[in-house]
């Protein structure tokens, strides 16, 4: 440790650095699993090939660098790649960034876990309309374990690392539970009011893994944040409407909205940098009570 603290005095833009290019490379295995798992197939094998068929190079599949420099194109047939696969390597390595630079290095490591399974979900959701268990479940029960193991992940230790696991493995569980719970009364009581599907049980099993890393109050933030994100959204698409030439409708307009992206937006926000301002202003409602 000490030399670790060495190299971080003496080149304190090694750790970034580092924490930005295994970003860029998570993200590149995420582009896999966002492929491959709606289609119940392998993350592992087989190795990364184009649609046609043919294998990918390992110098063509260099994160934020092979996109430019192929230009988008494959280079054994000429087809586009969608620039879906460079934003999420981006946006991987950037989150990655941000959590190193903002956390304390064991919660960054643990929030590179939680960031990586929003980021998967999120982009399934975008064009599957569905969130996969495997991903949901795996957040709370890799939430709960690693609250256990690093008790900083549910707020300040007092010392005695038996005592503090098992307070923040127990914040972790009412988190998930509390998470996962509201949210399913919720898209009950919707689907009861609308008498359609208000919002799925991927839903509330996301809500349940935040719930799991950020505790109960994170797993509400992420309820309302997300409903406020969603807000922005039609606001946006709204705004932008003049601007399409198309005739159709544009993203939330006459259309089905996943709702899984903007819990998973508010989340990494309550996770990143909202965590002490929410935190303290439930402390200053619990009178109320």
């Amino acid at each position: 440790m000490a030399h670790l603290a060495g190299l971080a005095a003496s080149a304190p833009w090694f750790f970034p650095l580092l924490a930005f290019v295994v970003g860029a490379c998570v993200g590149s295995f995420l582009n896999v699993v966002i492929a491959r798992l709606p289609a119940a197939e392998s993350v592992v094998t087989p190795r990364s090939h184009c649609d046609c068929g043919a294998p990918i190079a390992w110098h063509d599949n260099i994160p934020l660098v092979s996109w430019f420099v192929l230009r988008g194109r494959a280079r054994c047939c000429g087809r586009l790649f969608s620039i879906r696969y460079w934003f999420v390597e981006a946006l991987t390595a950037a989150l990655f960034l941000a959590c190193w630079l903002l956390l304390p290095p064991a919660r960054a490591l643990c929030g590179w876990i939680f960031l990586s399974g929003l980021i998967a979900a999120t982009f399934i959701d975008l064009e599957h309309l569905v969130i996969p268990d495997v991903l949901t479940l795996g957040l709370g029960l890799s939430g709960v374990l690693l609250s256990c193991l690093v008790p900083a992940l549910q707020g300040p230790a007092s010392g005695l690392f038996a005592l503090d696991s098992v307070r923040a493995g127990t914040a972790s569980a009412e988190g998930l539970c509390v998470g996962s719970g509201l949210v399913l009364w919720t898209a009950l009581l919707g689907t009861a009011a609308l008498k359609k599907e208000a919002m799925g049980l991927g839903d509330a099993l996301l809500v349940g893994g935040i719930g799991a890393y950020c505790g109960w109050k994170g797993a509400l933030f992420s309820l309302f944040g997300g409903a406020a994100v969603g807000v922005v959204w039609f606001a946006a698409a709204f705004c932008l409407r003049p601007l399409r030439k198309a005739p159709a409708e544009p993203l939330g307009f006459g259309m089905r909205v996943p709702f899984g992206p903007m819990l998973a937006i508010a989340g990494a926000l309550y996770f990143l940098v909202l965590r002490h301002p929410v935190d303290a202003w439930f402390e200053r409602l619990a009178p109320l009570f």
